[in-house]
């Protein structure tokens, strides 16, 4: 048995690829500029939802995946940043 499904509500593509989402779908949800979507396929539909937000430990984890480095004094972060900054304009 085939049911027809009624569309919720409509969005048309643009000749460079754009659609807007309706406002209803953006509040629902809670999307604003700069949201992110994801488009999947599932069972020959494709599905949009709103990306996942990620958490700072997991950023952390992503980022600096051999964990924390060892704490540093203050004179040892100044003479990195020294070191760094020499290398950089040193002539060649």
């Amino acid at each position: 048995m085939v049911m027809n499904r009624m569309a919720l509500v409509q969005s048309k593509l643009t000749a460079q690829g754009q659609i807007s989402v309706p406002v209803e779908i953006r509040r629902k949800l809670g999307l604003r500029p700069g949201s992110i979507l994801e488009w999947t396929e599932e069972g020959g539909r494709v599905v949009v939802h709103r990306a996942g937000r990620f958490s700072s430990e997991e950023v952390c984890r992503a980022l600096f995946p051999e964990g924390p480095s060892k704490p540093r004094s203050l004179q040892e972060l100044k003479e990195g940043i020294r070191k760094a900054v020499r290398a950089r304009h040193a002539r060649r």
